[in-house]
């Protein structure tokens, strides 16, 4: 994974008058000259890039991807990022890969264990759902589960009868039960810890796996479990 790319979305205001978050300008100022673009519209892209002060030769080399994309693209881009490039995904408006083709790129990446992440981004669930790379086109927010084993257990067990796509939230110091308590569950899981901070850390994978990852259990993290439908 150290060798690969990163690939980065980067919310965008829904106005295109308004400027980008400061964070995420200094970060594609800093890595404009070998960082690949991805572009939802080349149109409105341009005149975003533009408005926002970034260097006008960059747009010739923008990379199109959209609902009307080949499937090649997505092989395209992953090979880019199989070759140490770094990749910036943008969207029309607002966050990438939320009921957007985006989504089918960040499970790839997840797939081919390419890290992913985001710049500054105000929601926390919003931000775990879209970096999940899961199909979220419905999904279910149970918010904070119970303290108490047992009871927390049956709503676990009731909430995994759902066909969609879960969203759990908890205090720190109770990940080790919660993901205790979720042994059984047959699904998939996407543990998103500390996001947009310098220690952030996602993982994707079978409850077990992740249980096994003692490490993430020696200090506190704030985080949002997303468990996939089945």
């Amino acid at each position: 994974m150290n060798s690969s790319g990163i690939l980065t979305l980067i919310p965008t205001p829904l106005d295109l008058a308004l400027p980008l978050e400061g964070v995420a300008l200094k970060l594609l100022n800093e890595q404009n000259e070998h960082a690949v673009i991805v572009v939802e519209e080349h149109k409105e892209a341009r005149i975003r890039w533009l408005s926002w002060g970034l260097p006008r030769e960059k747009i010739n080399s923008f990379v199109l991807y959209n609902e009307h994309s080949d499937v090649s693209v997505i092989k395209e881009l992953i090979d880019l990022l199989k070759a140490g490039k770094n990749l910036f995904l943008f969207s029309d408006g607002g966050l990438p890969g939320f009921f957007d083709p985006g989504q089918k790129l960040i499970n790839e990446c997840h797939k081919n264990s390419i890290k992913v992440t985001a710049s500054p981004f105000n929601n926390s669930l919003m931000l775990a759902l879209v970096l999940s790379g899961f199909e979220i086109n419905q999904f279910y927010c149970a918010g904070f589960l119970s303290a108490k084993k047992e009871e927390r257990e049956r709503e676990l067990a009731s909430l995994l009868k759902r066909d969609e796509v879960i969203a759990i939230m908890d205090t720190p110091y109770r990940l080790k039960n919660l993901l205790e308590s979720l042994k059984g569950c047959k699904r998939d899981i996407f543990l998103a810890m500390n996001l947009n901070q310098e220690n952030e850390e996602l993982i994707r994978g079978p409850v077990l796996s992740i249980l096994n990852k003692t490490s993430i259990f020696e200090t506190k993290h704030e985080f949002v479990l997303i468990v996939n439908k089945k």
